[in-house]
């Protein structure tokens, strides 16, 4: 009898994950989000005058800082479980959404991201993988603009007020003119934090929808178009370098999207069945993440002005 060892080969359990570390990241973002929720709440109320006291308990500030975290942990996270659940479906293995506190930037996260653990073996499976993520977010991130916008007020600005201008994308301003018309000379709509988390929310779905690399816009674009993808993603990276030039907000998304291309390459990775069309459904949910993108783009997000002269 051969008493030789015989190797078993086993595959990795799938979708198992250090679930403290992603409530930990979770949990830090909740708290770094309430933090920078709580200041935009002051700044709210204190309708432009520049004014540096607080203008209520800071307790009862931080509980308010729960306006702004609540919606933009609601928007990115049912974004990135859009993706999660997606995989689900399909079997391939993925990570639970990773959250990034940041609590010193204007935002208080950097956003949320799964790592996708095992080639994803077919282009529709990739597709749908690719806009169930843009779209989860997108359908929090409107019905959140519209109340947040409503719950805003247009207040006078001080005639030696200076500060930034957030870039409006067209689905902002039809919200802001259909709540509250036009705006007079003088004055400016002063946002609502649950306002600023979709303006945030809008801007996050803009950005993952351009169509590079591996970006969910990436996964959309191969997967429509096979192998010319590689020509939109070089035209996309020269339109960010174009982006940059006109507006400074625009230099680190450009240069993170430069780095992608040198260090995972211009091409999409592969499925086997590329050369196989995708059927009519998702060609028109193809068209909708492009029309998702142009009402969630802004040619520049955040820069300083002047009002004095308005």
């Amino acid at each position: 009898m051969d008493t030789t060892p015989v190797a078993v080969w086993q595959t990795r359990p799938k979708f198992q994950d250090r679930v403290w570390l992603h409530v930990l990241l979770f949990a830090l973002t909740v708290a770094s989000t309430t933090i920078v929720g709580a200041t935009w709440y002051a700044s709210f109320l204190d309708d432009f005058r520049g004014s540096i006291s607080l203008p209520m308990p800071f307790a009862a500030l931080l509980l308010r800082g729960f306006w702004y975290s609540g919606t933009i942990l609601a928007i990115l996270g049912c974004h990135e479980l859009g993706h999660y659940f997606a995989c689900r479906y399909y079997n391939v293995d993925a990570s639970l959404p990773f959250f990034i506190p940041v609590p010193i930037l204007l935002t208080g996260t950097m956003g949320a991201f799964i790592r996708i653990r095992e080639p994803i073996p077919e282009k529709r499976m990739l597709f749908d993988i690719g806009i169930a993520g843009p779209i989860a977010g997108f359908v929090v991130a409107v019905p959140a603009l519209f109340v947040g916008i409503a719950m805003s007020h247009v207040a006078k600005l001080p005639d030696s007020f200076t500060g930034y201008e957030l870039g409006e994308p067209l689905l902002f301003k039809l919200a802001s003119w259909l709540l509250w018309g036009s705006t007079p000379d003088g004055y400016s709509l002063n946002l609502h934090p649950i306002a600023f988390a979709a303006w945030f929310g809008l801007l996050a779905t803009a950005l993952n929808l351009f169509p590079i690399g591996q970006l969910d816009g990436g996964h959309i674009s191969y997967a429509v178009l096979g192998p010319r993808s590689t020509y939109v993603t070089f035209a996309t990276v020269a339109g960010t370098i174009g982006l940059a030039s006109f507006a400074s907000s625009w230099i680190v998304w450009t240069t993170l999207t430069i780095v992608m291309l040198i260090v995972f390459g211009p091409r999409h990775p592969r499925v086997p069945d590329e050369h196989v069309p995708l059927d009519g459904t998702r060609r028109l949910l193809a068209l909708f993440a492009l029309a998702m993108f142009v009402l969630c783009f802004t040619p520049a997000p955040i820069r300083p002005m002047d009002l004095i002269a308005r």
